[in-house]
């Protein structure tokens, strides 16, 4: 049902794949280095009450979300995927050196949304451009030799901030203004190369003509889509930003530069282990990989939860990589399984619209739980809807 396209390469290390997975180490080379010293420098240089920073960071998956509901649409209905893929990296590589004169979180909360923006606008016609692009018995680990080259540039990326930190302000404890704004403006470099590589690099994939154009509907896609779909926003009202991970690790006494060790370790755990577990996806069913996944992640939110010392966050941070690469790889693959061809683009809309529906809230409400009780609070609920999704992909997996 979902391979009409025509496959001009017989194996999944297709050109654009290869292409995709440089624009996407490069971007995250850029956005990595920021990404996690920006609730830092909300909290301690901005004071940014705790709610507020989940607030801007939930509602600007959320806006990613949505873009990326109506990005994939459009790459359906269209016919054509790139020129989308490169606006969205274009935007975020622009939004990114405003930064450098944000006095405010306010002026913050802005940038971060147009640079989600932009995400949202790429990213499900980028995916379904490489389920495009390979054939269908390998989705498995196309999709996570993209994730491995994604996150080892986030590995690159955080390696830099570490060597900017320790010319900069070594041991010191929190984190300097021209610390924050040296590292802003070496991050424009890759983000720009990424959207050169795209431009020159990629190549359209036009998708096979139907007799009727698709619409923005749930109704063409069966029962394992739909409820899919359900599981996911029960995971997701549990699985707030990662900056909180952040925060977690400073409130148990870890130094800027420990923090980022962590994130560090967290990389390259999730990028030696992506296309690996990409691949068992493949020989394996996808659901019983997802769902390793995720009692993993329930079992680093318990851990969070109850952590005392910045050892035990930076070990369970280190477990969370392997949850990543359990499941990011394998949930893209399956959508591609079991979505119609027509309706590629749409479906991983659906799927990032959902997320970023439950991302909003999750990410506020973690906040507010944080402010209120702590985040041992916060955590344990994390970890509980983590479960309760778990044993829903489960049925699904035994109904299958």
């Amino acid at each position: 049902m979902n391979d009409e396209v025509v496959i001009t390469e017989t194996k999944y290390f297709s050109r654009n794949l290869r292409i995709a997975t440089l624009a996407s180490l490069l971007t995250d080379i850029s956005s990595e280095m920021v990404v996690y010293l920006l609730p830092i420098f909300l909290a301690s240089i901005l004071k940014a009450p705790i709610a507020f920073i989940g607030l801007i960071e939930g509602t600007a998956e959320t806006i990613a979300s949505f873009a990326k509901l109506f990005s994939g649409y459009l790459s359906d209905r269209i016919g054509a995927r790139k020129g989308l893929v490169i606006l969205g990296y274009s935007l975020s590589t622009f939004a990114k050196p405003f930064l450098l004169i944000a006095s405010t979180w306010q002026m913050v909360f802005g940038i971060r949304l147009v640079d989600r923006l932009g995400k949202g606008i790429r990213t499900a016609p980028r995916d379904a451009l490489i389920a495009d692009s390979v054939p269908s018995e390998q989705r498995g680990a196309a999709f996570g030799y993209h994730r491995a080259g994604d996150t080892l540039g986030a590995f690159i990326g955080i390696s830099i901030v570490l060597a900017i930190i320790w010319l900069t302000q070594q041991q010191n404890a929190l984190l300097t203004i021209e610390t924050f704004r040296t590292v802003l403006l070496v991050s424009i470099i890759p983000g720009v190369l990424a959207v050169i590589a795209l431009v020159f690099g990629i190549n359209e994939i036009k998708p096979t003509a139907h007799a009727t154009a698709p619409i923005l509907s749930l109704r063409n896609f069966d029962y394992r889509f739909k409820f899919l779909l359900i599981i996911i926003a029960i995971f997701t009202l549990g699985n707030s930003a990662d900056s909180f991970i952040v925060l977690r690790a400073q409130e148990r006494g870890a130094t800027i530069f420990e923090t980022m060790l962590m994130v560090l370790a967290f990389n390259g755990i999730y990028a030696l282990l992506s296309q690996p577990l990409g691949k068992l996806s493949d020989r394996l069913s996808r659901r019983t990989i997802i769902l390793i996944g995720w009692l993993i992640y329930a079992l680093v939110y318990f851990g969070l939860a109850v952590s005392q010392t910045p050892w035990q966050v930076g070990l369970l941070w280190a477990i969370y990589g392997v949850y990543y690469a359990f499941t990011e790889g394998a949930l893209k693959a399956y959508v591609a399984d079991i979505a119609p061809l027509e309706m590629r683009g749409t479906a991983y809309g659906l799927l990032n619209a959902t997320i970023g529906l439950f991302a909003l809230p999750s990410s506020f409400i973690m906040g507010l739980l944080w402010q209120w009780q702590g985040a041992w609070l916060a955590f344990m609920i994390g970890g509980i809807l983590a479960l309760l999704a778990s044993l829903m992909l489960l049925w699904l997996l035994i109904k299958a």
